[in-house]
């Protein structure tokens, strides 16, 4: 029986097919030379309803490739559409939980910009927000 809100187990399946898609997606974006594009789709329809960590894992690894293939921050937030902000400051602090350098860095220097775009509210809503977790 699945908690109120959530995906139940029967789906989970059904979510990591999606993500394998939407991998294959933005490799075709990167390949393009299509970073913003890329970010906007791994961001898209990440499994916030979900507790079960593989999943959570798989779009971590996915909306990853598309956060260290972008190079210019400052025009990815010219195209980046405000809905994503929130998801997506959720998943610079899992990238900078995993202390990995290369991977803190890109997300410190997009964090910055973020917090710059979106305010300090962005960064609240995401640290408040433990049901909805990436």
């Amino acid at each position: 029986m699945a908690t109120e809100g959530f995906v139940d187990d029967e789906n989970l399946e059904a979510i990591v097919t999606r993500i394998e898609q939407k991998s294959r997606k933005i490799e075709s974006l990167l390949k393009q030379s299509k970073p913003v594009e890329a970010l906007k789709t791994a961001l898209e329809g990440s499994p916030l309803k979900t507790r079960d960590e593989r999943c959570k894992s798989a779009n971590w690894i996915v909306v990853h490739r598309a956060i260290m293939a972008i190079k210019d921050v400052d025009a990815m937030f010219s195209s980046l559409d405000p809905e994503y902000y929130d998801t997506l400051m959720k998943y610079l602090y899992r990238g900078l939980a995993t202390g990995d350098r290369p991977t803190c860095d890109q997300c410190l220097k997009i964090h910055e910009k973020l917090t710059e775009k979106a305010g300090l509210g962005c960064i609240l809503r995401s640290l408040a927000d433990t049901v909805n977790t990436v």
